[in-house]
């Protein structure tokens, strides 16, 4: 890939550099999580308002131009967008992006790993909660765990790596099922990383979230694991590794131990909504302003504007009503 523009970086209002960007394909699903979406939720986007291919192309080529160095492709569930591979394909061609990476629940996953990876997706993340069969089918809505573990191998098979499991561990998980699940992540070569659920929506504020910088410490002593630099492309997770180096296990805390300081990241909706906090209802609508005829230079200053007023944390422990959207009409 070639060198990233010469334009000024995006750099919030808190001297953060922005230089990651997750965008949503679809806010669709084809599992209903409990901490994430209600059973009987109908409230998606329609799909008209929905962003077609060329018009992500377009806003994603304009944060690349702004130094954007990251973007990961992310849903509701993003296998269940038509194209998601030719999509893929066109933004891993950007210059300045240096990563390109997918998270997906993993359903479809063994059907589409070898497109994404020749498509130039680099890196993977793969929810998944418990190897419980019948747990897996209480949380998830969907008695698919199989097909999950199915797409787990064949991404290892067309060479992703790091694959990371990416589990909800909330007050109720069981110790022992998080502890059977990096057994299986060690065993396989992928990296768990235990997530604390957040209050968005009814669904996650059913959910009371434990210390997991404890969990992981216990967890890594019995294991072996020791503490270990941040893996290449970046994140709020702290992790442990082996005795190579390779990291095995992290934590993301954003309810015990926030990293809002260190924020370098904002989201883009289905229908081009940039949101500018998971925790705050700032947003910037740029599909509608692009629809409306917007030029490119239009665009990025409504981007830098946007950018300049990112507020300076979330407000889940201190106001964890104020977020009523779901994570899934976010984007993860």
């Amino acid at each position: 890939m070639m060198d990233a523009p010469s334009a000024s970086p995006l750099q919030d209002g808190y001297g953060r550099r922005i230089d990651y960007l997750r965008v949503s394909v679809t806010d669709r699903c084809d599992l209903r999580c409990s901490y994430c979406l209600p059973k009987d939720f109908k409230g998606f986007e329609t799909p008209a308002n929905w962003l077609d291919h060329a018009e992500m192309q377009r806003l994603v080529g304009l944060f690349a131009g702004l130094g954007v160095r990251k973007v990961r492709l992310t849903g509701g569930e993003p296998l269940l967008r038509r194209g998601l591979a030719g999509l893929a394909g066109a933004i891993a061609a950007m210059p300045g992006l240096t990563d390109l990476s997918v998270s997906t629940n993993g359903t479809r996953l063994a059907r589409h790993a070898q497109a994404l990876r020749a498509a130039g997706v680099t890196r993977l993340n793969v929810s998944l909660d418990t190897l419980d069969a019948a747990a897996f089918g209480r949380i998830t809505g969907r008695d698919c765990l199989a097909s999950v573990l199915e797409g787990l191998d064949a991404a290892r098979r067309a060479g992703f790596a790091p694959i990371k499991l990416n589990s909800v561990v909330h007050a109720a998980t069981p110790e022992a099922e998080v502890r059977r699940l990096l057994d299986y992540a060690l065993a396989q070569g992928f990296v768990l990383r235990l997530i604390e659920p957040m209050p968005m929506g009814e669904c996650g504020r059913g959910f009371s979230h434990t210390d997991l910088n404890a969990m992981g410490a216990r967890l890594a002593r019995d294991a072996g694991l020791v503490p270990a630099l941040e893996p290449a492309g970046g994140g709020p997770a702290r992790y442990w590794g082996t005795g190579d180096g390779a990291p095995a296990l992290g934590v993301i805390t954003p309810m015990s131990r926030h990293f809002c300081a260190s924020c370098n990241r904002v989201r883009l909706g289905v229908d081009g909504t940039l949101y500018l906090c998971l925790g705050q209802e700032d947003q910037v609508p740029l599909g509608r302003q692009l629809r409306e005829g917007a030029s490119d230079a239009d665009l990025v200053r409504a981007i830098r504007a946007g950018i300049a007023a990112k507020p300076e944390r979330h407000e889940f422990s201190s106001r964890p009503e104020r977020i009523v959207r779901f994570m899934a009409q976010t984007g993860g």
